[in-house]
């Protein structure tokens, strides 16, 4: 049987130098909660330490969290990663740890990058700096994703930075990904004559939220469970799943 699940699925915390202080656990899903999300996804930059705290905060409450991370490749093009299970996103994790450059965040320039329990409590500050790209392209984020069991979103791709269109300038053709990333700001007649290709595409649209009010309720999935191969075949269509996106009239 399927189920609908309001979902957003690009979520940083405060582990992202760039989110505000108030992105911790349980206000987090307290605004989840006031939104009427069923799942979400934490993505903060190159990183998942906080994905845990999220989880345990979200017991108890009507969201699912999925596991992910922004991952920003060799290409600097932000893709969205993500997994059902915690093991496979800090597998992931390691892997891009080890191709990212070995610099130490400059807190007092990008900001702070905090690890939290699920109250919110800080436990550490992370040294490394999240904010790089990983010496891993586009191509190889996406097979490497998939065989740890996950599936890859690029992100915010009509933005005009950090994207598959502002940073290549087009999607490339044979791209095995199921679906796009847009912005909120997204107008579907305007952005499909400025960008013909994702008429081919399903798109969702995600908060990208750095902050609490940033946070989307406009993307609906049809799934029988919160997996990723569940949202796979919404994307695609397939076997009765389906992603249906509230788009704004003009």
């Amino acid at each position: 049987m399927l189920k609908p699940y309001l979902a957003d699925l690009h979520i940083h915390t405060v582990l992202s130098a760039c989110a505000e202080v108030e992105m911790i656990p349980p206000l987090i899903l307290k605004q989840a909660e006031r939104l009427g999300l069923s799942l979400i996804a934490i993505t903060d930059h190159n990183a998942c330490d906080n994905v845990g705290a999220v989880i345990k905060a979200a017991d108890g409450t009507g969201v699912h969290v999925l596991p992910g991370m922004e991952l920003q490749s060799k290409e600097d093009v932000h893709l969205l990663c993500l997994f059902d299970t915690l093991s496979q996103c800090q597998e992931w994790q390691r892997e891009v740890y080890q191709a990212l450059p070995p610099l130490t965040n400059r807190e007092e320039v990008f900001g702070g990058q905090y690890v939290v329990d699920e109250t919110g409590e800080w436990m550490r500050t992370e040294e490394r700096l999240l904010a790089a790209s990983a010496e891993i392209t586009l191509d190889e984020v996406i097979s490497r994703v998939r065989r740890l069991g996950g599936l890859v979103i690029p992100a915010h791709v009509d933005r005009p930075s950090f994207s598959l269109l502002a940073n290549l300038g087009f999607v490339p053709e044979g791209l095995e990904v199921d679906g796009l990333e847009v912005t909120p700001r997204f107008v579907p007649n305007r952005g499909y004559k400025q960008w013909p290709q994702l008429k081919h595409w399903c798109l969702v649209v995600n908060g990208d939220a750095h902050r609490l009010e940033e946070i989307q309720h406009r993307t609906l999935l049809k799934l029988s469970a919160p997996l990723v191969q569940e949202i796979s075949l919404a994307l695609q269509g397939l076997e009765g799943r389906q992603v249906v996106v509230e788009w704004p009239e003009t």
